[in-house]
């Protein structure tokens, strides 16, 4: 199912995108935010910066434009919460606007050795905590 970008919740960014996520920064072709639930530490997201339904439907050059996004947001992840593994996941049954959501694993953390829920709801941080995770992760994009 293809979404309409007049109810994205990207494309319109609204209070329930607001209400799940923080934002972080701006890439090249992208834009970056913090999951407020934090049952992966430093769990975040990154949406396409145009309503895109499916990663095929960009350019080669498109494509790769947002795979780097991707990939420097893992390596700021990876630097800044040292993961075992970082879980990458590319859902949009009912939100078809390109996005990754992307889940650090911790061996000793929740579900380690299988896939990560989508929002368990667990975990929640103080404003504080968030600020200093979403300053980090900036530095060290």
């Amino acid at each position: 199912m293809k979404s309409d970008p007049k109810e994205c919740l990207y494309c319109t960014n609204n209070q329930t995108l607001h209400d799940l996520m923080i934002e972080i920064a701006q890439l090249s072709v992208s834009r970056v935010f913090l999951f407020k639930e934090q049952t992966y530490r430093g769990r975040c997201l990154v949406a396409y910066k145009d309503h895109v339904n499916d990663l095929f439907e960009l350019t080669p050059e498109e494509r790769n434009a947002f795979m780097d996004d991707v990939t420097r947001v893992t390596r700021a992840m990876d630097k800044v919460f040292h993961p075992e593994k970082i879980n990458y996941g590319a859902y949009s049954d009912k939100l078809s606007h390109l996005h990754f959501h992307l889940a650090p694993k911790y061996v000793d953390g929740s579900d380690y050795g299988g896939t990560f829920r989508m929002n368990p709801g667990e975990v929640y941080l103080t404003d504080d905590e968030y600020a200093a995770m979403v300053e980090a992760i900036r530095e060290a994009l």
